[in-house]
């Protein structure tokens, strides 16, 4: 159902109970500083040219349909110092408005409230007004803007410039050209916090959105790839002191491992742990390995700063959206199948992620709105414990052949091995590694090209393993999969390598470290060189892609996932993936429940009964096995009760 919430909300606030909308209040009351955050945020529906009037106009919807079901957050996403011109664009340079301090400030052609120095203030107190809270996306450290103009630092103790040693610092002082942003190089960069004056510059500009009436920071460029400890640090050092909570959030999330997100520990309150998430399916099911690390490292939740720290899935991009790096707002539905949207909510649920909706709130239809104020989900997302990725499942695909593999199956597939008879495994190594020389360029038609691996002494009728090429920036290109070996028309235009985090990894770290396909996106870890010397380097790590062979026992495919958690009432949450092109049938026993449920009596005979949240279908008595039919990219939660 397409038609949008208002033509059903414009009429009486009774239809909604006609249509039997949720509505949940369990977070009344509570300290969301302690659940999982959210709210809405503008990027998925507007990139990055919202205005004051669309902005308001979504935290008004959002306080009146979603507050209720636990969404306080509205979140202008990045670039709001941008004017909305000719000729500015996401990587353009010298568009952005600063104060004297070299301090971001709203564009007043899209954010009038901003004149006379305002800021945000004006918007804050609308926002508050609604019973919401109000959330910023900010950059790291210094803007490049504001290091060209060698803008002088502020003083937040006396009010005026920063002097010491006798003389007054400026922006060139504590700027670091060479620790750009990787995804904005252009646009920021990290201050040296060893500096008074670099920890200075900090201070102003977020005791400068304190006094906005800020309560929530995204902070990007930061975390993953762009790891930044000290400014992370020193940040939340500022935050803790002001005498209002803001919840601190870290984006993006490249490369990130647990391991990384544990030095955050007491720090942040959210982390993305993933790149941007679209609406595509191989978006979706990318995450499921990253989300079954983060709950096995016991992160979920973790200690963050005035309360506890979340690992962030990303946004939901449900409903009406807009593209990537466009000048212009929503255009478009989301491309995701309902079954695919069900399988992205339940896990995010699952998973505890931070849910921050992203579509156009004004134009959200019935079918988004029931899905994302599911109220199994938000209770599962809210109150759940032992949430994990459940190992003993199995899966039987009904389809007329095997042949169909999942996306992600094939992407695994090819990081395994490519067949049984020729396998081959894709991994990074140093570009001196003389096994790093296969690659060369073979065309396909006088419009296309790629680049194939063949080794020395491999057989002529032994099919190479292809990637194409995509889109150029002076030397760097972006190489995709070879459909007529993994991919159909559709995932081969969207579908691009992936290289490591940007950092100096050992010679032990090479053999763990794998490169990986996703989404195209023109992001510096996907663009690649090839070398005179038949080497494809990475950009970014500076490591080449090498292929091996390795043995047809090492190939595993799986399509079905599923992971557990138990409620606060002490029912059991089961869910079922199914990340097939067909029809599978998937089945669990409720005996191998027991293993990852402590404390919990499973056995066959047990008492169990519950139901199916998609369905509707009640169980009066669970079978042994759970199972279920489950559509392609579909799901299945079940929610039991077991004496």
């Amino acid at each position: 159902m397409k038609t949008s919430l208002f033509f059903f909300f414009c009429c009486s606030l009774s239809l909604l109970f006609c249509f039997h909308l949720p509505r949940v209040s369990s977070s009344a009351g509570v300290d969301r500083l302690k659940l999982p955050p959210r709210g809405w945020n503008s990027y998925d529906s507007f990139c990055w040219t919202i205005s004051e009037d669309d902005f308001l106009t979504s935290a008004k919807v959002v306080a009146k349909y979603l507050k209720s079901h636990g969404y306080e957050y509205v979140v202008v996403d990045y670039l709001w110092y941008r004017r909305l011109v000719p000729g500015a664009y996401v990587e353009s340079l010298g568009f952005d408005v600063i104060d004297q301090w070299g301090r971001m400030v709203p564009a007043p052609d899209r954010w009038p409230s901003a004149k006379s120095g305002k800021g945000f203030t004006e918007v804050a107190k609308e926002v508050h007004s609604l019973g919401l809270k109000f959330g910023i996306h900010v950059m790291r450290g210094l803007s490049r803007q504001a290091f060209d103009a060698n803008t002088p630092i502020l003083d937040i103790t006396t009010g005026r410039a920063y002097k010491e040693s006798g003389r007054e610092w400026r922006a060139q002082d504590i700027g670091i050209k060479e620790r750009s942003c990787a995804w904005m190089p252009h646009g920021f960069m990290s201050v040296n916090t060893s500096l008074p004056a670099g920890r200075a510059f900090l201070s102003s500009l977020y005791h400068q959105y304190a006094e906005w009436g800020v309560d929530f920071i995204k902070h990007d460029c930061v975390f993953g790839a762009d790891f930044n400890l000290e400014e992370i640090t020193y940040v939340s050092r500022v935050l803790k002191k002001l005498n209002r909570p803001i919840l601190y959030s870290l984006s993006p999330g490249t490369s990130v491992t647990p391991a990384m997100a544990k030095e955050l520990k007491g720090l942040a309150n959210m982390y993305r742990v993933t790149a941007d998430d679209w609406d595509s399916w191989g978006d979706v099911a990318s995450h499921f390995d990253v989300a079954r690390d983060f709950a096995k490292a016991e992160m979920v939740p973790g200690e963050g700063l005035l309360g506890n720290s979340w690992p962030d899935l990303d946004m939901l991009p449900l409903g009406w959206l807009t593209d990537q790096g466009v000048n212009r707002g929503p255009h478009r539905q989301c491309n995701l199948t309902l079954d695919e949207q069900r399988t992205q909510m339940t896990l995010w649920s699952m998973a505890r992620s931070p849910l921050m909706f992203g579509g156009d709130v004004r134009k959200i239809d019935m079918t988004t709105y029931k899905l994302i104020t599911n109220p199994t989900l938000l209770e599962i997302n809210d109150y759940s414990s032992n949430n994990m990725e459940f190992p003993y499942v199995t899966g039987k695909i009904l389809g007329p052949t095997m042949s169909h593999l999942t996306r992600q199956s094939r992407i695994s597939m090819l990081n395994r091995g490519s067949d049984h008879h020729h396998a081959r495994g894709v991994g990074l190594t140093s570009c001196k590694d003389p096994n790093a020389n296969g690659w060369s360029v073979e065309s396909l038609d006088q419009y296309h090209e790629q680049i194939c691996w063949r080794e020395e002494g491999e057989k002529l009728n032994q099919e190479p393993l292809c990637l194409y090429k995509r889109i150029c920036s002076n030397d760097h290109v972006l190489y995709g999969l070879d459909s007529r070996q993994l991919f159909t028309s559709d995932d081969r235009v969207k579908s691009c390598l992936d290289a490591s985090p940007r950092h100096k990894i050992t010679s032990r770290e090479w053999k763990k470290k794998q490169p990986s396909f996703s989404t195209c996106k023109g992001d510096a870890n996907q663009m690649w060189k090839l070398s005179s010397n038949a080497t494809l380097r990475s950009s970014y790590s500076g490591l080449c892609v090498r292929v091996k062979q390795v043995k047809a026992n090492d190939i595993r495919i799986s399509g079905v996932r599923s992971w557990i958690a138990t409620g606060r009432r002490g029912e059991i949450y089961v869910a079922f993936f199914n990340l097939n092109v067909e029809k599978t049938l998937i089945s669990a026993k409720l005996s191998d429940m027991a293993k990852v449920l402590p404390g919990r009596n499973l056995e066959h005979k047990a008492a169990c009964k519950g139901r199916e949240v998609w369905s509707g279908q009640r169980y009066g008595a669970v079978g042994d096995p759970l199972e279920m039919v489950v559509e392609k990219h579909g799901c299945a939660l079940f929610v039991l009760t077991c004496s």
